[in-house]
C-alpha cells in the first residue's frame, strides 16, 4: 500500500509540474511556444491523468480485497445450537433403530431355537418324524430326465446338479415330498448327464421325470 501511495504521489506531481510549465508558457506568451511542444505538453497531461485514474482504481480493488479477506463471519449461538441439537436427536434415532433390529434378531433367534428344540424333543420320540425330516434336509444333487425299465430292473438318465456329488458307483435315492421311492447305483457320470441303475428293493411306484436325487441319509 506505501509504494502505492509514493506512485500516486510522484504522479501527482508530474502533473503539477507539467501544469507549471504549461501555466509558465502562457505567462511568456503562448504565441512564443511552438505548437509540437504544445502537443507534447496536452499528451502527456493526459497520460499522466489516465495513470492516477488507474492508480485510484487500483486502490480501491486492494481495499475491498482486504477487507473481503479480513472478513469473518458472525457466528450464531441459536444456529449452532439448533445444529448440535439436531445432531444429537439423529444419534438417538440411530440408537433406537439399532437397539429395535437387534431385539428383532434376537427374538427371532430365540424362536426359532425353541422350534429346533422342539423338533427335537418330537423326534426323539418319533423315529418316522426324524426320518421326514432328515430326507426334507437332504442336498439336492440332481433331477430325473427319463427313466428305462428293463428286466434287470431298469435305469434312470439324470442332470447332475452337485457334480462333487456324483460319482461313479454312488449310491443315490429319489425323493418324493419327504419320502424316498428307492435307491440307484451311478453307473456313468458324462459331461452331458449320469445314468444309475435301479438297486434291489425298488418298490411299485417308478420313476418320473423331475423328481428330485439326494444322496440317502444316514437315520
Amino acid at each position: 500500500m506505501d509504494t502505492m501511495k509514493l506512485l500516486l504521489g510522484a504522479t501527482v506531481a508530474l502533473l503539477l509540474g507539467a501544469l507549471a510549465v504549461s501555466w509558465q508558457g502562457m505567462k511568456t506568451g503562448v504565441s512564443n511556444t511552438p505548437p509540437d511542444e504544445i502537443a507534447r505538453l496536452q499528451k502527456q497531461i493526459k497520460e499522466l491523468t489516465a495513470e492516477q485514474d488507474q492508480l485510484k482504481l487500483e486502490r480501491q480493488r486492494q481495499q475491498l480485497l482486504s477487507q473481503s479477506t479480513q472478513t469473518v463471519p458472525a457466528s450464531n449461538p441459536e444456529l449452532d445450537a439448533m445444529k448440535l441439537q439436531l445432531e444429537e436427536q439423529k444419534r438417538t434415532l440411530e440408537e433406537m433403530g439399532s437397539k429395535k433390529g437387534n431385539a428383532a434378531r434376537d427374538k427371532k433367534v430365540s424362536q426359532d431355537e425353541e422350534g429346533l428344540l422342539a423338533q427335537r424333543n418330537l423326534e426323539s420320540s418319533d423315529s418316522e418324524l426324524r426320518r421326514a425330516r432328515m430326507i426334507s434336509d437332504a442336498l439336492l444333487i440332481g433331477r430325473v430326465k427319463e427313466y428305462v425299465e428293463d428286466p434287470q430292473g431298469g435305469f434312470i438318465t439324470f442332470d447332475v446338479l452337485m457334480a462333487e456329488q456324483v460319482q461313479t458307483g454312488a449310491t443315490i435315492a429319489i425323493r418324493r415330498k419327504t419320502g424316498i421311492l428307492g435307491q440307484l447305483k451311478v453307473s456313468d457320470v458324462t459331461a452331458e448327464g449320469a445314468i444309475a441303475n435301479v438297486l434291489p428293493g425298488f418298490g411299485l411306484v417308478k420313476p418320473q421325470l423331475g423328481d428330485e436325487l439326494i444322496l440317502p441319509p444316514q437315520y
